[in-house]
């Protein structure tokens, strides 16, 4: 190698170094990745959003029932005066100013519908803040353990490279003494080629891996997560249920019921009487009368009276409906059916539930029992290696046969890794579809 292909590759070397300096590392707990996905995702903010307008809406649901005070003021000037029978109504600055106090006695039901639909919303607002936390883990976990399993067949392939790189040597030395021929190295040679290009893919796959998980935890690209729990040594996933109860999308199924038998309470509502009750308190001022009164003697002198004083008002008011055409009845049949249809969603949804918890219960078994066997598979591949790394050193066994077995210890190793984080996937699934993801 010239000096300026060496100067070129020093230089490689150096900026490549210096990248990996410039990146900011951040280790990283599951928990920690968890906490971080929670408190950067704007769905789970947007979910916060809508569960607080939904407890202002049970609020203003409630005070539909309370008694409501409004205060009033009016200023008039009228032109031009009234003649009252030879008096004069004068009102130029006349003023009024008062209080009325409107309480609801009986609607029909409509208030006290709206209300406990107001709180099924409140309640349904929870649980869909539940069900995009448990979306945001899922999504974290997945992150987190794929960067973990690209990371391990990262490690694997280097170690595998490393082998690779040693056996090169030790043929090209044994070709050299004319212990083996061109053909063997060459055979490495390509080996290790292609070990190298695997090794680029799954560098690059980490890449993108580490990418996503910045964007799932909020960081900048600059920074690089390095996942601590890399533990895989899994265990046993025990008893398995099947229940429902706590999964956030039945309940809210179930609540989109509730809501249904309530807005059929309030179609019915607009049939029903109404009444409610009015209080008043109005004072009035600066409206004068103008005329001429007898003094004695028939002399007629000018005068004028003025008017200040308040009113008080008490009144009941009943609504009765007598004839709409039977658009109430309509109305209620027309929310039947929309309860109807809620009630075939909840059947529909809770057999497709029902057979998704099956499935994330038999993922998890298979999971774990492929673990098992990758395990079985890996330590089998190990000591096939260890022979034929021995045999090949005595010159009992050929370079193919050495290769081969390098090449099953990589898939073995490889498929373990799969498994392992893999299983750890499915228990975070499992969770979810069980409504216990927390």
């Amino acid at each position: 190698m010239n000096i300026r292909n060496k100067c070129a590759v020093l230089a490689a070397v150096l900026l490549s170094g210096a990248a990996v300096r410039a990146q900011q590392l951040l280790p990283l707990s599951l928990a920690e990745c968890r906490e971080r996905a929670l408190a950067h995702s704007e769905e789970l903010r947007q979910a916060d959003n809508r569960l607080e307008q939904a407890r202002l809406d049970r609020q203003i649901a409630s005070a539909a029932a309370l008694p409501k005070i409004e205060g009033s003021a009016t200023g008039a000037y009228v032109l031009p005066d009234i003649d009252m029978m030879g008096m004069e109504l004068r009102m130029r600055g006349t003023y009024m100013a008062g209080l009325t106090l409107t309480q609801p006695i009986y609607a029909g039901g409509k208030i006290a519908a709206a209300r406990r639909m107001a709180r099924i919303g409140e309640e349904a607002a929870e649980e869909q803040r539940r069900m995009t936390r448990m979306d945001a883990l899922v999504e974290a976990d997945n992150a987190y353990w794929s960067l973990v399993a690209v990371d391990g067949k990262v490690r694997m392939l280097e170690s595998y490279a490393a082998q690779m790189d040693t056996l090169y040597d030790q043929t090209s030395a044994a070709v050299g003494a004319g212990m083996a021929i061109e053909n063997d190295r060459l055979r490495v040679e390509a080996k290790r080629s292609e070990i190298r290009y695997q090794l680029q893919k799954a560098r690059n796959g980490a890449d993108l891996c580490r990418m996503s998980l910045c964007r799932v935890i909020g960081v900048e690209s600059d920074v690089r997560p390095v996942p601590t729990d890399t533990l895989l040594r899994a265990a046993a996933p025990g008893e398995l249920t099947a229940d429902l109860e706590a999964r956030p999308e039945l309940r809210m199924l179930e609540q989109q019921v509730a809501v249904g038998e309530q807005q059929i309470r309030d179609a019915r509502s607009a049939m029903l009487p109404a009444a409610g009750l009015s209080l008043g308190y109005t004072y009035y001022g600066n409206i004068k009368l103008n005329s001429m009164v007898d003094a004695g003697g028939g002399n007629y002198v000018p005068y004028t009276q003025e008017f200040r004083d308040g009113l008080g008002l008490a009144m009941l008011a009943v609504k009765i409906p007598i004839f709409h055409w039977g658009e109430g009845r309509k109305k209620v049949r027309k929310a039947r059916y929309e309860l109807r249809n809620a009630q075939l969603d909840l059947q529909k949804n809770t057999r497709l539930m029902s057979l998704e918890v099956e499935q994330a219960i038999r993922n998890v078994e298979d999971g774990y029992r492929m673990i098992q066997t990758a395990e079985l598979a890996l330590r089998q591949a190990e000591e096939n290696l260890r022979v034929m790394c021995n045999r090949h050193a005595a010159q009992m066994a050929p370079l193919t046969d050495l290769l081969d077995a390098q090449s099953q210890w990589q898939q073995a190793a490889s498929n373990r890794i799969e498994a392992a984080t893999q299983y750890q996937i499915y228990r975070t699934e499992y969770l979810r579809a069980t409504g216990r993801l927390e």
